[in-house]
This record gives structure tokens, sequence and C-alpha cells, in this order.
């Protein structure tokens, strides 16, 4: 692989871009488990990609099945610097139209501890900074992708992460958007804790489908309607990701590549021989 390689993760359709080449598929084992699928490889505009399908080719894994720690250790292995997270979101913001995009700098987590979040376990604690969970380098280019390619674009905003599958019910819907919050789904949280665990930079592309049942004017959301607009974001994302790529060569400037540096507690002749060899790729260089 190239120098600089650029991971995407999102729907299976996303790797069918005009201009990828190269394409080949990779299955990865982990210590962690089985990824949501194989990994798409490909090169666009000389720049080396890795694409996941979040949920599994055909979109078979709910929200909670996903097995975070295993793709974004996977991401890791193949040597990802910096994660494109492509999702579709629904909109708490009046100002936020169904087909908008909204690049969020924040997460509020409404998950209910189901999912595996953190690498650290198994006689190796730590604790990584996360109160900008967003790699503000990453986001600010994709906002200006996204502007180049027409698209209207929101940069900053709360995505609330909620349990799912089952979509809100209308009392949580309008006591989140008193929360302050601006998008609702149902994964990026626990991908950006673990892309930060692993000095991935992470920043999203939420596109947003519909207005939850908040909005008096405007039908409940659907599975129907959501996948209507998905289609047609797809290939917005499309041009967005294709846009950005070429600005997404150099060498990183931002903390994320660092996040672990102070991060390990444990002291490191106590850290199991086991559990060293099953972080090796993730955190390697700090456990000698």
């Amino acid at each position: 692989m190239g120098k600089t390689v650029i991971g995407v993760i999102g729907g299976s359709g996303l790797y069918e871009m005009e201009g990828l080449v190269n394409l080949r598929e990779e299955k990865i084992s982990t210590p962690f488990g089985e990824p949501s699928d194989n990994y798409i490889l490909g090169e666009l505009e000389g720049v080396q990609l890795v694409f996941l399908p979040r949920h599994g080719k055909g979109h078979r894994l709910l929200p909670s099945e996903v097995n975070y720690r295993a793709n974004i250790y996977g991401m890791k292995s193949l040597g990802v610097e910096r994660i494109i997270s492509v999702s579709a979101v629904g909109s708490m913001r009046e100002e936020i139209v169904p087909g908008h995009i909204v690049i969020p700098d924040q997460f509020f987590d409404r998950t209910i501890g189901r999912r595996q979040t953190t690498f650290f376990g198994g006689g190796i604690a730590g604790h990584i900074q996360f109160a900008d969970p967003i790699c503000s380098c990453l986001a600010e280019r994709l906002v200006a992708a996204a502007g180049t390619v027409g698209a209207t674009v929101h940069r900053g905003g709360t995505y609330l992460c909620m349990e799912g599958p089952q979509f809100s019910t209308r009392a949580e819907s309008n006591i989140f958007r008193s929360w302050g919050v601006d998008i609702i789904g149902m994964t990026n949280i626990s991908e950006a804790r673990l892309a930060r665990e692993a000095e991935i930079c992470y920043s999203t592309v939420a596109l947003a489908t519909d207005y939850d049942c908040w909005h008096e004017e405007h039908d409940d959301v659907s599975v129907d309607a959501v996948v209507a607009l998905i289609k047609k974001n797809v290939a917005l994302a499309k041009k967005i990701i294709r846009q950005a790529v070429p600005a997404l060569q150099d060498e990183r400037e931002c903390s994320c590549k660092d996040a672990l540096q102070f991060a390990i507690m444990t002291d490191r002749t106590m850290i199991p021989l086991e559990t060293r060899e099953k972080l090796q790729i993730i955190m390697g260089k700090y456990l000698d």
C-alpha cells in the first residue's frame, strides 16, 4: 500500500464509484472477532482507499450487533490513518432539511452498554482525551469538499447516538431536541471512540434523511422513506469523498496521531503477554 491510506465506513454502494481502480477484497480476522464484512481495497486519485460496509453487505447487522472493535482493528491493520464515516441520520433541527449534509463535531451517547467500545481491558487500563471526538482537520476538509460539489452542508453540531434498532418515540424525539442535539443516529459514537484509541482521525459525513418524528408537518420516519433518500445521497457522498481525497495525502499534524501517548495507566511490567500480543497493532509502540 501507498503512504496515505483513507478508510471509509458506510453503505456497500460507496466503493462503486467512478475513478476507483485496482479493486480487491481482503478478509481479516482480528483478536476481537470478525469485522462486519470483507474490506474493499482500491485506489482513487492515487490514494489508497479501504471501504467497509458497516452493517455487512446486504445490511445484515443491527447497530448493536456491529463488531466495532474488529472493524476499527481491521482498518488499523491495513494502515488506515483517517476514517470518513458516511452515515444516515435523522434531523433534529428545522434548518437541517432532509437531503442536507452535516459534519458534526460532538457526540452524545444514549446507547445502553451492550457495545464493546474500548481496546483497553484484559490487564491494561487507560483513558484517552475525548473532549473533542471528531478530528477537526479532517472535518474541515470534508466541509470544503461538500461545499465544492454543491451540497448544502452544516459544519458542527451534536450527533446523539441512540441504541435502536427502533426509531424514537415522539416523547424521546422532543426531549432530545430540548437537549440541543442536531442529528440522531445509531452507530458513530462507538466508531469514534475506538478510532481515537487506535490513533486514527475520524469524521462523520452525516446524510440527513428525515425529521425523526418530532416535526408535525412531516411524516414520521419510516424505513422506505429513509432508504429512498439514502440512495439519492449515496451519489452525493461519493462526490464528497472523491473531492476530499486529494487533500488528504499530507502528513497528519493533529493530535489524533498521538492520542495514546499519555493514556496508558498500567505499569508496563504488569501487562499480560496475551494482552500485549492482542494490542500490538493498536498500541504496541507504547507497551515497551
